[in-house]
């Protein structure tokens, strides 16, 4: 990847023998000893410096131990291998860290040859110092380790290398991480490990990144051991450098926006231009002239009739006449050449593609990316989680120039005034498998600007526009009194706030894909506040800085201050309390009653103070003696300014003491004295001491580490909280770390194990929480794929286990076709393939080696088992055949993936039949549907909508296509439940699936055939249909549990016989409910409490909970809880069987009426398109009188396709046709019409939108 090719390759695992010999070598020597105590127990130890108990073992029994580790028995697996160093050491590294781990788990290469495994700060040393390793580098972050490393050399008595320390670049809006990377891919919210947004190297290079460019920057940045935290535009700026001077240059139009320019003399022609105005080298590209052009709608709103405009790589045309329609909205232009002049100084500069037959442009796909992470800086204690931007890639639909299709994957370009592009995936003409052509993707390449650029119209014109729009300049007076000087910062506050707004507004927009010309308005005006807002305060805006707000001290009370004092301090202690009960866990409620009253409290003190609560700004103090001036002992008078320089000086001491790698005890004396002398210039002073208050050589030094450290600067507050300044503090007094600002520094992040989205509230989310805290799913590497967990493939199970009996039951047979596809059979169907086309996964290498012809991953298997059919059928005697299977689909979709509703593989059954006659044909489709309503109906407690498709949606290349369709009240949507097709003749004609008909020998008669479908869809059905805010709720006959058995009230209290007889009689009711068909579990695991079991098993959705104590146990009886009420029922002991037999079905009854009601409550009539409108805004599904054709369908799609406030991964379209229902809401009237109001309606159809 980066053009390095190393001496040698070797792994950790080359040298397993060798580092197994010396950690028995240290163990023989006394310098190593085995320990079984707990990880928490030994890392409690260590921190208390306790020695262990097994520090003391004899040379023999470590060995013993040791063979237990290696043999991988069960008290190995509790053992770890430690170093023999120093537990009172101020250094934690070196208190006995361990060396080995016993693991019972395949490595990837050495597979299960051994049972233990060394610790990375163990085999570092060695393998460094056997491989002739001499210099090892390593961050900053390794710097308490590097003692460590030392003394396992010596104590081996190997080679020493040298280790080399240097800081980590932070970049920032970057977790760099490798466990938060991997949650990124984990979640779907990225590619994969090369997404062009990720700090990889695969991913920065799929960006644009080109080896040199990174090499340049490499050079630049040096080796240093000061943290720094850095934009990415620097990277990038050098990057530019690089692709500039060769990228050639070509024109892409957003394609949305293209307006005709008609030129009546311009002569159709082709001339080749430079690729690169100022590098012959890159080559010549053809350009085509026509008197039809197109260009972009942003360009045409800039023209004015009579203006010259240039036309790159044409010349000046002069705009005669701008073509609007009825809406003021431009819809062409027309033009005259005036090629002769050649001014070009001051024109608009256009880009533009000729309509002509001899070079079509072509589709092109422009990908922006933005930051994965919202804030520029994550601090230690932050999840970066909160600040995930889930919207950070835009794709736009452009007309590229016909040049662009001989792009290759790779290939770096600009696009004129867009800026640089790489190709990500070159453009393909009309392929012979999908019968569709391929769009160039281009993914943008950042070039290190920081100002907005524009992409449209003259930079002349902008720059006239923006004086227009800037205001006048106020009228500056010389400071005045203390009034003035408060009226005038409180002035500065109130115009930031505006700046601040108004940003708010662009990303709104921005967020939102508004109209460009509305971004440019909004942009336009921001950047005319901040002009305003230099203006007035003389320094650029900076979000998070606000002006300070001088208070006339001398009109403000003391009572007043010590007040605002008080209640800032109460604010503070009420956030330390929330951030108390959220580090222990404590429940939702109480953390939620914390948090009012923290809010509350801020509340109080904006109100008091007129400002926000700020964490480390508290209210100005009055001192006694200082009534009547904050001058008298501000940061100017001669005192302060002696005692600042102080402050500076002690600080370069303990900078140069942590350079040189001073003793811990030198460091800490000189920061002790640091911290003293800041704490007398802030009580001398009332502020902090901050290092750019200096002044004469000092500000000769800000300006030079300014300059070096621009683009730190950026976006960083100059405040910081008080926790932050803590942790700066602890950093420079315990000489532990050295690392600063980066990420990934803090304690792990910890899940609750409740939900904390509510599904009324942010649907997507907790829908994303319930399917991985219920462990229905696991994420997978690949983006669309999720691993099925055993509780949900139980569902999937019982599912499959009814159905299969069912079709037994009419005659159908299991079987397996294999899941590849040979081209010439999946394109045989043409009709079939067009709608699947796109999502078809193709299988085009063996290893290296191209294959012949490529094959596809099934996406259905009509094609493959129809050449079976074909060859199977030679009489109506060998009719019917019925058959299905049970297997897994690829279906390479690019929408947003949802696991269950959407993703790339699912598993599924499905059924193909093949018929003599069309009424035996027609009968299945019908008992299959009803089969498929029973899943839902009898087994999930959701009701269905059966229903035929129309004919847009209707099954590609069938007849007819019947359907069940299930409602979504929380997100006012629908969805296809499973489907059920008769495909007619179709498939047997082109499949030649034919017989000699017996009623007229000697005529061949073709097959009438079905196919049918059920998917691991239900699943995430059910979970939107049933669950609620505290998690998954399963309807009782597809639940692998349905009654969960959990002992309670065992304390230190009770005696062990009485908790025998408990754990007995919880054993006794799991015999007894199974003796009668109930699935049943006892969770007697007594490292977990009463309590966290009962949210556990809430969470996972068993349908029924039984408690039983001690006291229960005397009392004869037990308690049930129900999941769908939370009902709690005392039961009488002898009636548990019958009793719970009962409310299990009780429970399925009161699912499937609730959804019911809901279904019914959301399903209306709308005779209108008005009340349809107001239906579907309403979150119902409406059956509208619909002519049934596909033009009116697009029409109704289109016109309900509004701009809404949708849950994140919806789908965001308008509204479709679900089905022409069976059983209508009410019958249609003899001539209504259509609510298109163009034609007759012909039945009441099921409208919505849909996922």
């Amino acid at each position: 990847m980066l053009h390095i090719k190393p001496d040698q390759f070797t792994y950790t695992s080359d040298h397993f023998e060798t580092i197994m010999k010396y950690a028995e070598t240290l163990i023989q020597e006394g310098k190593a000893y085995v320990d079984d105590t707990p990880a928490e127990q030994m890392k409690a130890e260590r921190e208390q410096r306790i020695e262990s108990k097994h520090r003391k073992n004899s040379i023999e029994k470590n060995l013993q131990m040791w063979e237990e580790m290696k043999k991988g028995s069960q008290f190995g697996q509790s053992c770890c291998l430690r170093a023999k160093i120093d537990m009172s050491s101020n250094n934690g590294c070196m208190r006995d860290p361990t060396l080995y781990r016993c693991k019972i788990q395949p490595h990837p290469r050495t597979g299960n040859k051994y049972n233990v495994y060394p610790t990375y700060d163990f085999a570092c040393p060695i393998v460094d110092s056997i491989e002739g390793v001499t210099h090892a580098l390593r961050t900053t972050e390794y710097h308490d380790r590097d003692e460590q490393f030392y003394w396992i050399i010596e104590a081996l008595g190997i080679r020493k290398p040298y280790i080399w320390e240097y800081s980590r670049l932070n970049l920032n809006n970057t977790v760099l991480s490798k466990r938060k990377l991997t949650w990124f891919v984990n979640e779907g919210l990225v590619d994969g490990w090369d997404d062009p947004r990720f700090p990889t190297v695969r991913g920065v290079l799929r960006r644009g990144m080109t080896v040199e460019g990174l090499k340049q920057f490499i050079a630049a940045q040096g080796s240093s051991r000061s943290v720094v935290n850095m934009e990415w535009d620097k990277i990038w700026a050098f990057n530019k450098k690089v692709i500039d001077p060769v990228a050639p240059r070509y024109v892409a139009l957003l394609k949305k926006e293209v307006i005709p320019v008609n030129i009546p003399e311009a002569q159709e022609e082709m001339k080749e231009v430079a690729k690169h105005p100022k590098n012959p080298d890159v080559g010549l590209k053809p350009v085509w002239y026509s008197p039809k052009v197109f260009i972009e709608g942003a360009d045409a709103e800039t023209l004015s009739e009579g203006e010259m405009v240039t036309f790159i790589n044409w010349g000046n045309i002069n705009i005669t006449k701008i073509n609007k329609n009825a809406d003021g909205k431009i819809v062409s232009l027309d033009a005259k050449l005036n090629l002769e002049n050649k001014d070009y100084k001051k024109t608009t500069k256009i880009t533009w593609l000729a309509e002509t037959a001899h070079a079509l442009p072509i589709p092109v796909i422009c990908v922006t990316y933005e930051h994965l992470i919202t804030k520029p800086v994550l601090g230690k204690d932050e999840d970066f989680k909160q600040y995930v931007n889930k919207n950070s890639k835009h794709e736009e639909l452009m007309l590229g120039d016909p040049c662009l299709k001989d792009l290759k994957k790779g290939d770096i370009i600009q696009l004129q005034r867009r800026g640089f592009f790489i190709c990500d995936q070159p453009y393909e003409p009309v392929s012979p498998y999908s019968c569709k052509e391929a769009p160039c993707v281009l993914i943008y390449v950042p070039d290190g600007h920081t100002k907005e650029m524009p992409t449209s119209g003259s930079r002349e014109k902008t720059k006239v526009e923006t004086r227009k729009n800037e205001p006048t300049a106020p009228f500056k007076e010389r400071p005045g009194p203390l009034d003035n000087t408060c009226a005038s910062s409180e002035d500065s506050l109130v115009l930031y706030n505006r700046v601040a707004a108004q940003g708010d507004v662009v990303r709104e927009l921005k967020a939102k894909k508004a109209a460009k010309e509305d971004i440019d308005a909004a942009v336009k005006q921001l950047l005319a506040l901040k002009a305003e807002y230099k203006e007035k305060t003389g320094q650029e805006y900076k979000p998070g800085n606000p002006p300070a707000v001088v208070q006339n001290l001398s009109s403000m009370s003391s009572a007043s201050i010590v007040d605002s004092r008080s209640l800032y301090d109460e604010v503070a202690a009420q956030g330390e309390v929330v951030r108390k009960l959220k580090a222990e866990k404590a429940p939702k409620a109480k953390v939620n009653e914390a948090v009012e009253c923290l809010l509350s409290l801020k509340a109080q003190y904006k109100e008091k103070t007129g400002k926000e609560y700020i964490p480390g700004q508290p209210p100005l103090s009055q001192s006694s003696d200082s009534t009547n001036s904050s001058e008298a002992s501000g940061p100017e008078t001669p005192e302060a300014k002696v005692l600042f320089d102080k402050v500076a000086s002690q600080g370069e001491v303990v900078r140069k003491l942590k350079a040189e790698k001073a003793s811990k005890d030198q460091v800490d004396t000189a920061v002790q004295e640091l911290l003293q002398l800041k704490a007398q210039y802030k009580s001398l002073t009332g502020v902090e001491y901050k290092p750019v208050c200096a002044t004469g050589a000092e500000d000769k030094d800000k300006k030079k580490k300014e300059k070096e450290n621009k683009s730190e600067k950026q976006n960083k507050p100059q405040k910081q909280s008080d926790g932050q300044k803590k942790d700066s503090f602890k950093s420079q007094g315990s000489g532990l770390s050295s690392s600063g600002a980066g990420e990934g520094q803090g304690p792990k992040k910890q899940t609750r194990l409740g939900l904390e989205a509510k599904k009324e509230e942010n649907l997507a989310d907790w829908y994303s929480q319930v399917i991985t805290k219920s462990e229905l799913i696991e994420y997978y590497d690949v983006s669309g794929c999720y691993i099925l967990r055993p509780w949900a493939y139980s569902i999937w199970e019982s599912i499959k286990d009814f159905f299969d009996a069912e079709i037994k039951k009419l005659g159908v047979e299991n079987c397996y076709f294999p899941m590849f596809v040979s081209q010439g059979a999946l394109e045989k169907e043409k009709t079939h393939i067009a709608d699947f086309a796109p999502e078809v996964a193709w299988v085009t290498r063996s290893g290296k080696t191209e294959l012949a012809e490529p094959i596809a991953v099934r996406p259905t298997s009509e094609t493959v088992m129809y050449p079976a059919y074909a060859k199977w059928v030679q009489s109506h005697r060998d009719l019917p055949i019925r058959l299905n299977q049970w297997c897994n689909v690829v279906r390479w979709e690019f929408k947003h993936p949802q696991p269950f509703l959407r993703t790339r593989e699912f598993l599924w059954q499905e059924g193909h039949s093949a018929f003599a006659t069309f009424e035996e044909a027609a009968e299945e489709v019908l008992q299959i549907l009803d089969l498929y309503a029973q899943v839902y109906e009898e087994l999930l407690a959701i009701p269905v909508v059966k229903g035929r498709k129309t004919e847009k949606e209707k099954f590609a290349g069938g007849d007819y296509t019947t359907t069940l369709e299930v409602f979504i009240s929380a997100s006012g949507r629908a969805i296809q439940g499973a489907t059920s097709h008769h495909l007619g003749q179709n498939f047997s004609k082109m499949f030649e699936i034919i017989f000699e008909d017996p009623k007229t020998p000697g005529e061949k008669q073709f097959a009438y055939q079905n196919s049918w479908g059920l998917t691991t869809r239900t699943i995430g059905v059910m979970t939107m249909v049933h669950g609620d805010n505290m998690g998954l709720v399963l309807p009782p006959r597809v639940a692998s549990v349905q009654v969960m058995v959990i002992p309670c009230g065992i304390t230190n209290a009770l005696s062990e016989e009485d908790r025998e007889a408990l754990i007995a009689k919880c054993n006794d009711y799991q015999r007894r409910l199974l003796s009668v068909n109930i699935r049943v579990r006892v969770d007697l695991r007594d490292n977990y409490s009463p309590g966290w079991k009962f949210n556990h098993w809430e969470l996972k959705g068993v349908p029924i909970r039984l408690e039983v104590g001690p006291r229960d146990m005397k009392s004869c009886q037990f308690v049930a809880v129900r999941r769908d009420t939370g009902e709690k029922l005392t039961v009488a002991d002898n009636e548990a069987e019958t009793k719970l037999q009962a409310l299990l079905e009780d429970i399925h009854v009161n699912l499937f009426t609730r959804a019911s009601e809901d279904l019914k409550t959301h399903m209306v009539v709308a005779n209108t398109m008005e009340d349809f409108q107001k239906m579907l805004d309403s979150g119902k599904i409406a059956q509208i009188p619909f002519c049934g054709e596909i033009d009116c369908e697009d029409w109704i799609k289109k016109t309900t396709a509004r701009d809404q406030d949708l849950e994140p991964g919806a789908p965001s379209m308008g509204a479709k046709s679900l089905c022409v229902p069976f059983k209508p809401l009410c019958e249609l009237q003899p001539g209504a019409r259509c609510v298109c109001g163009r034609n007759a309606a012909k039945y009441y159809t099921l409208f919505g939108r849909s996922y």
